[in-house]
């Protein structure tokens, strides 16, 4: 059915669909972009906002930029831009709501160049580019930027922030490889936190601020080591093959939750502490079919939550564990466009 909401002049069309498939968990879809790719939404502290990127080109964007949405106000078409928080230069990645609501924590390659950085060229990979020109800000809602927290050689992004407001995990290849490191809320005692050989990124908190949950490559034949080092040497990563992990925030008792081969990425917990969500490609013939599953954190009693479309990731739970936000190219007309759905979560 369709709902309209008005505010003052302005006529949004919120848009929402029940029982897609048998994707039980989910009730009350509601699509909250349309056009380009829209990626990593993620809540603010009161649920009532989205950071994310985009690349819509409705919006005259060339690459990746961070914006702030009201959930309640989203339009029903590209046509109403929301608030822009990053430059409008460089490519950004990976925003996080600050814990006061009021400044946004985001990567952006700016400050190395104005223009969108180039695209990996290799041929017959599909590759991930590691900008060494990432660094992590934070900006007030108005998109002025009040503080750099790294500034050290490489790159340094994939920023979030524990639950407690206290604490800020992070990706860095400043020590050779691509380690997760933490810091204060400030940007103070940074310190390394895992330190084996293969991407480990994408990290999150656990509810009660104690642990990560992250996605990792480990390459294990001489070859596969060969070459994952040629490849983060120019910049770039392949990211076919990843599983989940989880430690502790001082990178104790490290765990790896998944077995099930090709990539499990975007991982989150469960409001319960005790399950992860993530979107994993390994039951595709042709390696893009990514659903999202759940799995308890012991990595038993795997359940697939997803069946729409060929694209489901980025999930993230609401503070109060009521709504599920992710994204996907489910209704998308037959385009390439990735959009931001929002869930009400049905246990």
């Amino acid at each position: 059915m369709l709902k309209f909401m008005f505010y003052g002049s302005l006529v949004f069309c919120l848009s929402f669909a029940h029982g897609y498939g048998q994707e039980n968990h989910f009730e009350n879809i509601r699509q909250l972009t349309w056009g380009g790719d829209n990626a990593e939404a993620y809540f603010s502290y009161d649920g009532k906002n989205l950071c994310f990127q985009t690349n819509n080109p409705a919006w005259d964007l060339k690459c990746d930029q961070i914006f702030n949405m009201n959930i309640s106000e989203a339009a029903s078409d590209s046509a109403c831009m929301p608030d822009m928080i990053s430059t409008g230069k460089g490519r950004t990645t990976c925003s996080y709501f600050m814990p006061d609501g009021k400044h946004i924590l985001y990567a952006s390659t700016h400050e190395g160049g104005e223009d969108c950085p180039e695209a990996p060229t290799i041929t017959g990979k599909y590759l991930w580019p590691v900008y060494d020109t990432y660094d992590i800000y934070v900006a007030d809602l108005s998109g002025k930027i009040v503080k750099k927290l790294t500034d050290k050689p490489g790159y340094d992004a994939e920023a979030t922030i524990s639950p407690q407001g206290d604490k800020i995990v992070f990706t860095s290849t400043r020590g050779g490889d691509l380690e997760l490191w933490t810091m204060d809320i400030d940007g103070g005692n940074q310190k390394q936190i895992t330190s084996g050989l293969g991407y480990d990124g994408g990290a999150f908190f656990s509810p009660d601020g104690k642990k990560l949950v992250f996605r990792a490559s480990r390459p294990q034949t001489p070859e596969e080591i060969k070459e994952y080092k040629e490849f983060l040497a120019q910049g770039l990563v392949a990211p076919t093959r990843m599983e989940i992990f989880v430690c502790n925030v001082d990178g104790s008792d490290l765990q790896q939750v998944t077995h099930l081969g090709k990539a499990n990425w975007a991982p989150f917990f469960h409001p319960s502490g005790e399950k992860i969500i993530f979107s994993s490609n390994h039951l595709s013939d042709r390696g893009f079919d990514f659903q999202l599953y759940m799995i308890n954190i012991d990595g038993t009693g795997l359940e697939q939550i997803t069946t729409e479309s060929v694209f489901n990731a980025f999930p993230m739970f609401s503070p109060d564990g009521k709504q599920l936000v992710f994204s996907s190219n489910r209704n998308n007309g037959g385009t390439r466009a990735t959009n931001v759905f929002i869930a009400d979560w049905k246990e």
